[in-house]
């Protein structure tokens, strides 16, 4: 230790002992300013409180009330090809649960070291209380923590209970919160009755074998038997959380549209937002977006804009459009100063799109349906299978597909596959899909050596999910292919991980199916999506190598499926052995809490429907050693002939 580390340690010790001895002579005759006080008094009655869930949805106390019923009390693996994780799924439960009797709030962030410590503990403890009425909820009041992350950070330590956003700090001051990790309790009438620590194991500057005072369970366990709480308030010894402060509108930064926020939209939001695509609105102008300027603000501030569910923990994703800090910080500055127009002639224009109706660029063969569909004005559509009037004569190569309706409005989603001679169209000849937020097949973007093969004599066909809108409509869904041109070396391959003996029991929160396959060869990935129904809670990808590692491809934390998104791995970058178990873990959410359940008092299984429910995880790859290097003539997509005596196209 060099002198001036000395001199410096020497002068916080004293410092350190001068204010506890202050603390100990102020204490002697009364409360002063070493106690935490606060300004929210044991015993108020908490009114009103709102959070955001992982799903970005509003939420409030009323919504935890409101979710009673059967709740999950004892964990047993199921069977077959589906499996379950302890503590997360198992039978259904065994028992109706008590009306709620009383609410934990425990205050978390994914950095603080002792809520890490603490998670174990509160897992217990919910497992142990919620049979007896205890409704566990964590709140997140990180400041740099978004809502993705904290959807990741429960499911990996495994949570039932709920996680919920505190991002503004609003709970935290309604509860009188100053740390992480606190725990409130609110008895049934919303009274605040117990503020304080979990127990006394766990501290900054160290840890006891295992804890002497166990106040939180103390105090849970008078509420549930009536009397008063004894000790209803305990010191925290963590970490403080930071409330957000909102500048003066003196000392914000000047920012204009033309020279910071153009570039965002131009850059991040207008690939999306213009005329004839699934986004609600156009932003190619200063008007438009500054008429949507407070809504951006939101979404793009809470990272549910552009939208984008994979962990940033795992896999590097080349079609990811996650706004940094800096430009998130750059619209919010903008609307809190008055959205500035800024100089109209230094703004660089945003590029109208194309006026193709097609992503993938003018396709060179449009197949559509021959009669269009009728869709009801209402009521439940069941699944209308179509076959496309073409037959493919000769092997047919093609590097681009898309799917195509006329009318958006009554399509949710649509499934292409190809049935070659005589054969239907199935799942295991998927080709590619029409889902809410999803990309069209493209090929040339993941590896321009790939193409997708549709055999001789072949037809394609659609599974089609129609919803109603309050009226009868005609829907008429057309598919464009564009034909690999040059040579073809690889082919795409694809696994589609699919169990269907599952019984979601009613009301669990997490109910988990996992499935696999094995890679036959050595394979390079190009991309993975999933596709599950309202009660999908979050899938994850594991590579188990035959070397005995464990590598997550993508973690899905918080699914959305009104925004399913295929996730393209950057070319060429994650290659795996032959032998490699590709595994999909998933979580479904049959409980109240869920805003999209349907009936959290049903068992589901599968089926088509969205009331039903579905476990898709497809797996995209190439195999290393495929040398195909057929030439192909881009006009037709079928393999030219090589000439005798030249075997190099």
């Amino acid at each position: 230790m060099s002198l001036i580390q000395r001199q410096v340690h020497g002068w916080h010790g004293n410092q350190l002992w001068f204010a506890m001895l202050t603390c100990l002579l102020l204490f002697r005759s009364g409360p002063g300013w070493c106690a935490d006080e606060s300004a929210v008094p044991i015993g108020t009655k908490i009114k009103r409180m709102e959070f955001k869930d992982i799903r970005y949805v509003q939420r409030s106390l009323d919504d935890l009330g409101a979710t009673r019923g059967l709740f999950p009390v004892d964990a047993t693996s199921s069977t077959g090809k589906q499996t379950t994780e302890p503590g997360r799924a198992g039978a259904e439960p065994a028992a109706r649960a008590p009306r709620t009797k009383a609410y934990v709030f425990v205050f978390i962030n994914t950095t603080c070291p002792l809520v890490q410590k603490y998670m174990p503990r509160l897992l217990a403890l919910d497992e142990e209380y919620r049979r007896e009425g205890v409704r566990f909820v964590a709140v997140n009041s990180g400041a740099g923590d978004s809502i993705r992350e904290m959807a990741s950070h429960s499911l990996e330590f495994g949570a039932l209970f709920p996680f919920v956003k505190d991002a503004l700090g609003s709970c935290a001051r309604t509860l009188g919160v100053q740390r992480t990790p606190t725990a409130v309790i609110l008895d049934s009438e919303h009274r605040l009755v117990y503020r304080g620590r979990i127990d006394d194991q766990y501290r900054i500057g160290g840890t006891l074998p295992k804890a002497r005072k166990r106040s939180l369970q103390a105090a849970m366990d008078d509420v549930l038997s009536g009397r008063p709480v004894r000790v209803a308030e305990t010191a925290v010894d963590g970490c403080q959380i930071t409330f957000p402060i909102e500048p003066a509108a003196a000392d914000l930064p000047k920012v204009t549209y033309a020279e910071h926020v153009a570039p965002v939209i131009r850059n991040h939001c207008a690939v999306c937002h213009h005329q004839g695509t699934a986004a609600p609105f156009s932003l190619l102008t200063f008007k438009e977006v500054a008429s949507h300027g407070a809504m951006i603000a939101e979404v793009v501030g809470q990272q549910s804009m552009p939208p984008w569910f994979a962990s940033g923990k795992h896999g590097s994703f080349q079609n990811d459009r996650t706004l940094s800090e800096q430009d998130r910080l750059t619209i919010h500055h903008w609307v809190q100063g008055g959205m500035l127009p800024g100089n109209s002639k230094s703004t660089v224009p945003i590029k109208r799109q194309p006026e193709s109706k097609w992503r993938i660029g003018k396709p060179d063969l449009v197949i559509s349906m021959l009669v269009p569909h009728s869709v009801p004005a209402e009521g439940l559509v069941p699944y209308k299978y179509t076959v496309l009037p073409y037959v493919f004569l000769k092997s047919t190569w093609v590097e681009a597909v898309e799917i195509l309706p006329d009318n958006r409005r009554v399509v949710h989603h649509a499934n292409l596959a190809y049935g070659a001679k005589g054969e239907k169209p199935s799942q295991s000849t998927f080709i590619t899909g029409f889902v809410p937020g999803g990309q069209a097949l493209d090929l040339s973007t993941l590896d321009k050596d790939v193409g997708f093969h549709i055999p001789a004599l072949s037809v394609l066909g659609l599974q089609i999910h129609y919803t109603t809108t309050g009226k009868r409509e005609m829907a008429r869904i057309s598919v464009g292919l564009r034909f690999k041109k040059g040579v073809v070396r690889k082919q795409m391959h694809f696994n589609l991980i699919d169990p269907r003996r599952f019984r979601i029991p009613p009301n669990h929160p997490a109910y988990a199916i996992r499935s696999s396959f094995v890679l036959k060869q050595n394979a390079t990935m190009l991309g993975l999506f999933t596709h599950m129904h309202v009660r999908g809670k979050d899938m994850t990808f594991v590579a188990h190598r035959p070397n005995g590692t464990r590598q997550v491809l993508l973690e899905i934390p918080n699914y959305n499926f009104d925004w399913q998104i295929g996730y393209e791995v950057e070319p060429g970058t994650l290659k795996l052995e032959k032998g490699t178990r590709i595994e999909a873990i998933a979580h479904f959410d049959n409980s109240a809490f869920n805003p999209y359940n349907p009936d959290p008092n049903e068992t589901v299984r599968y089926g088509p429907q969205t009331m039903d429910e579905m476990f898709n995880g497809f797996v995209f790859y190439t195999y290393d050693n495929e040398k195909l290097n057929l030439r192909i003539d881009g006009k037709t997509g079928w393999e030219v002939p090589v000439e005798p005596g030249n075997s190099n196209p």
